[in-house]
């Protein structure tokens, strides 16, 4: 691997789509006995190609087994192709020693799926054969007690070939393995130094390949000056066009300062791709003015517009919250970097979010970019941004590290409403969990979470659980 500047690059992480093996199979005694019944399950065999490709999913289909030596043959096909998830479809009773060596030899995590090919049998026409068909059910007992002695994790999905609700729970799974396959592959920027005092922000960088797979991209600010100092006037003129369609512009925005954040983020642009990015988390206190604390001072706007491409960056050197807000994007829910901020007793509401860079395409409106002559706690000056997230149902996703250094998932659903907010350029949010805040508030502290999180779109539960499964990870549900 490389930085240097049109050297070659790999797909990134953010962008590869998750690849999804697929097996189909059924009992070969059966061929000779039902002459109509393979053709139909390779029918449906097909059709669950189809589908599983219209979740943005890489399909590799090694076609139908029909005994343990196809299983064999089949299990180094998809060695072979580095699954992110192998998809074992029970078409009809078939024998455990068929997929045993899959599951063991793949290095992927396995869904086995027993989906029918309809709500019920016509029991008044049906023989032999056709019941074989809806047989997917009769294996599954049997390969989730072989599967439970060899060692390997069981998970499955029934019902039938256009139960949406099936593929509901099909779609969870394969985000999730897209997920971890972004996890596995990622490369993290970590630019700057810890906020001083920061204990619960400190990451042992070796922890993160440790646990999520990934590498950590270990980065100075002086990397960023260099790049910033070859920002082309063209590039930053076309940077501000781009900031005034995306963000609303408050009259408190000094032209100066946003001349500058959009040069920043020129630079920023440049020293991502030639580090070859999935995330970033940065800090740089600096002192007096001088160009170190400038640029710390100038990467909000940067930073927000590369969090809305996918590729999430944060303040306050927080790498295991940048991760997150990787984690809760691509699995759906976009994720901007929050805290706590105050608690409403009156109107029973928790109101979090964050000074700095935020999500826009999360946001309930056009993004305000608010000019402060200075940033609490932080040395500089220069734009912030400041919206509420869009109404509806949310969920945090926070990544902890216990004393023992397991990393854990920690969540929590609720919902955005309105009410009064304040505007000094942060990214607040009414929440609203459904009880007394304060004992929210307690809970949610207890798990261990630290004091940075993603505030994610949607309720992401179902999904999260589905990638603690398949990544090996405790997942701490917090509700009061």
């Amino acid at each position: 691997m490389t930085t240097e500047a049109g050297a070659f690059r790999r797909v990134p992480a953010v962008s590869r789509r998750p690849r999804i093996g697929l097996v189909a199979g059924g009992l070969g005694a059966y061929w000779p006995q039902f002459p109509e019944l393979l053709p139909q399950l390779e029918r449906s065999a097909a059709r669950v190609a189809e589908r599983m490709r219209a979740f943005d999913a890489e399909v590799v289909d090694v076609g139908f087994i029909s005994d343990a030596t196809d299983g064999a043959a089949a299990a180094e096909r998809l060695r072979a192709a580095d699954c992110d998830l192998i998809v074992g479809f029970l078409t009809t009773y078939m024998t455990a020693t068929m997929l045993v060596p899959i599951a063991r030899r793949s290095g992927a995590p396995v869904l086995l799926i027993n989906l029918q090919p309809t709500e019920a049998m016509d029991h008044a026409s049906f023989g032999t054969g056709d019941w074989l068909a809806y047989c997917g059910a009769c294996p599954l007992p049997e390969m989730a007690n072989t599967f439970e002695r060899v060692g390997v994790p069981f998970r499955s999905v029934s019902g039938y070939l256009e139960d949406e609700r099936a593929w509901e729970r099909i779609g969870r799974w394969i985000r999730a393995a897209g997920a971890l396959a972004v996890l596995r592959g990622g490369r993290h920027g970590l630019m700057g130094h810890l906020y001083p005092g920061m204990y619960d922000v400190s990451t042992d960088l070796t922890m993160v390949p440790g646990h999520l797979g990934g590498h950590v991209e270990v980065l100075e600010f002086d990397d960023l000056r260099v790049r910033v100092q070859k920002a082309d006037d063209a590039d930053v003129e076309a940077r501000l066009a781009e900031t005034r369609e995306v963000f609303e512009l408050d009259d408190s925005v000094v032209t100066e300062d946003l001349a500058w954040a959009a040069r920043v983020s020129v630079g920023l642009d440049r020293l991502v791709a030639d580090f070859d990015l999935d995330s970033l988390a940065y800090y740089h206190r600096g002192l007096e003015g001088e160009i170190h604390e400038r640029l710390g001072a100038g990467m909000i706007l940067g930073s927000s517009l590369l969090t809305a491409r996918g590729i999430p960056a944060c303040g306050e050197y927080e790498l295991r919250t940048s991760i997150a807000m990787l984690i809760a994007g691509r699995l759906g829910g976009g994720g901007s970097f929050t805290e706590l901020q105050a608690l409403d007793f009156r109107a029973g509401v928790v109101e979090m979010g964050h000074d700095g860079p935020g999500h826009p395409a999360v946001s309930a409106r056009k993004p305000l970019l608010r000019g402060l002559g200075v940033f609490h706690g932080k040395r500089g000056w220069g734009v912030s941004v400041e919206f509420d997230v869009r109404h509806g149902p949310v969920t945090l996703v926070g990544l902890g590290q216990s004393r023992q250094g397991a990393y854990r998932l920690v969540a929590a659903e609720g919902k955005v409403v309105g009410g009064p907010l304040l505007e000094i350029g942060n990214t607040t949010s009414r929440v609203d969990f459904g009880c007394d805040p304060g004992e929210w508030t307690d809970a949610w502290s207890a798990g261990g979470v630290g004091h940075h999180w993603a505030l994610a779109t949607g309720q992401l539960l179902p999904d999260l659980r589905a990638l603690a499964d398949l990544g090996g990870l405790e997942l701490v549900e917090v509700s009061a």
